[in-house]
This record gives C-alpha cells, sequence and structure tokens, in this order.
C-alpha cells in the first residue's frame, strides 16, 4: 500500500502539472508559434483545468490509503 501512495501522489503531481501547464498556455502566459498544434485557446484553459482536477483527485486518494 505505500507503494501504491507514493505511485499514486507522483502521478497526480504530473498530471495537475501538466494541466496547470496547459491553462497557462490558454490564458496567455505561455506563447506558441501559430505554426503549433496548440491552438484554441478557451479550449486549452478548459482542458486543462479538467486535467488539473484529475490530479489534484489523484493526490487526494493517494494521501486517503494507509
Amino acid at each position: 500500500m505505500r507503494r501504491l501512495r507514493s505511485i499514486l501522489s507522483a502521478l497526480g503531481l504530473a498530471v495537475a502539472l501538466l494541466g496547470i501547464f496547459w491553462m497557462l498556455q490558454g490564458i496567455g502566459i505561455i506563447r506558441w508559434p501559430s505554426s503549433s498544434f496548440m491552438i484554441g485557446d478557451s479550449v486549452w484553459v478548459t482542458v486543462g483545468s479538467a486535467v488539473s482536477v484529475v490530479g489534484l483527485f489523484l493526490i487526494l486518494l493517494g494521501r486517503r490509503l494507509r
């Protein structure tokens, strides 16, 4: 269980950071070239927030394991 707890926490952190990265791109703090695949800012804010919530859920799930 201890190993699963650390795996879930690490995975949750990685997913939450990825979601935050996408939200920052959607807000306009991070700019990509116009030829990038990340076009459509409002879509990336929505996807990033959903991914961040999943990551935070994984972190909380890992902390609840004994």
